[in-house]
């Protein structure tokens, strides 16, 4: 059976999307070596350079999303996305899969959208509280939707649900640092309370703002208090010269985090954003954290993943518009009540639902055994 399982992996536009696609392959992979997996992303996206660098082969279609704000310029969308649906159809024909699983991001709707019509058993992904409407208009024909939510019987038909939770990169999970040795790694000290603040694998411009607007006051805390600064690329000369301004020597800026799973052990509270991969995370390793949702999203969907966290006090919000002047002396405050924090930590610990890359393989396997 395996030398002749292929298996069709589609998605990507964010390591959100990327990093459990990669982990659905690595169990699927584990179980089967002898399968083939082909991945299909969106032509000049993350994905074409990550998925490669993890040792899977990935095609690209050149869809992209629509712009919301300029209607105009969807014309070309549309000329994309019929192209993408063509070479869908050839990507199907070539590698005739077994199986399309599609986890979200421009070039899943098109992919799986041709699998249904070709009648190739398909499966969802579904990361967020609030589904997309790509994912809605393909669930009528999906053969299971897995997601990590209570309630999403709201937007797909109940009987195809399967409560698997998101898949993470197992080495956050596997680590076997322990907190001072994780914030020595970093060449901190162990003594003092420690912040994660991170903005996704690119960053995020309303933290990084909110971060140098705050650094006066971090600086003040420097006897009791480390940051440690993933800023993405796009924003390391800014906030570079911000620190060199204000010369707060607590905080540890750097544009990319290769060790997250040491930073996430160094840290007592987290800052992020709340797309499902990253509340995923923070979940299965029983972080406490400060939520900073981009309204920039589809649906506005991070303000409901958000907000189901905190209505099981589990999580702090912080509104985006709020964020460059109240976050940075929230954070210090909370960090610095050990009482809270030992609450979020336990509350959010008990959200978590593990091994979901081994529960969507069992999925992915009885849809193939069915058929």
């Amino acid at each position: 059976m395996d030398e002749e399982l292929r298996i069709l992996i589609s998605g990507g536009g964010t390591g959100g999307h990327i990093f459990p696609a990669i982990a659905i392959a690595n169990e699927i992979k584990r179980r089967h070596p002898g399968a083939r997996l082909l991945f299909v992303g969106a032509e000049n996206r993350m994905e074409m350079e990550r998925v490669p660098a993890a040792g899977y082969e990935i095609v690209g279609l050149p869809v992209c999303g629509f712009d919301r704000k300029r209607l105009w310029r969807n014309v070309a969308v549309l000329v994309k996305l019929f192209k993408s649906m063509r070479r869908a159809r050839a990507i199907l024909r070539d590698f005739r899969p077994d199986i399309a699983i599609g986890v979200g991001g421009y070039a899943s709707g098109p992919m799986l959208k041709a699998a249904q019509k070709r009648h190739i058993p398909t499966l969802i992904q579904e990361q967020n509280s609030y589904a997309g409407v790509t994912n809605k208009l393909l669930a009528a024909r999906a053969d299971a939707i897995c997601v990590a939510y209570e309630g999403m019987d709201r937007f797909f038909p109940a009987d195809k649900i399967v409560m698997t939770g998101n898949p993470v990169r197992r080495n956050l999970v596997d680590c076997k640092l322990t907190r001072d040795e994780a914030v020595a790694r970093f060449g901190l000290d162990a003594g003092r309370k420690t912040v994660l603040v991170v903005g996704g694998s690119l960053g995020a411009r309303t933290i990084n703002e909110s971060i140098i607007a705050g650094l006066d006051m971090i600086k003040s805390h420097e006897t009791d208090l480390q940051v440690i600064w993933q800023t993405g690329k796009y924003y390391d000369d800014e906030t570079r010269r911000a620190l060199e301004r204000s010369g707060a020597g607590n905080v540890l800026r750097m544009p990319f985090i290769a060790d997250m799973e040491a930073a996430y052990r160094a840290a007592d509270l987290v800052v992020s954003r709340a797309g499902a991969s990253s509340i995923s995370e923070l979940q299965l390793l029983g972080k406490p954290s400060i939520l900073v949702p981009s309204p920039n999203v589809a649906e506005d969907h991070q303000t409901k993943n958000a907000l189901a966290l905190v209505a099981k006090d589990a999580a702090i919000m912080v509104r985006d518009a709020d964020a460059v002047s109240s976050l940075a002396g929230l954070m210090i405050e909370t960090v610095a009540d050990e009482s809270r924090i030992a609450g979020l930590a336990t509350s959010v610990g008990k959200m978590a639902l593990r091994d979901a890359d081994s529960r969507i393989a069992d999925e992915v396997e009885k849809i193939i055994n069915k058929r």
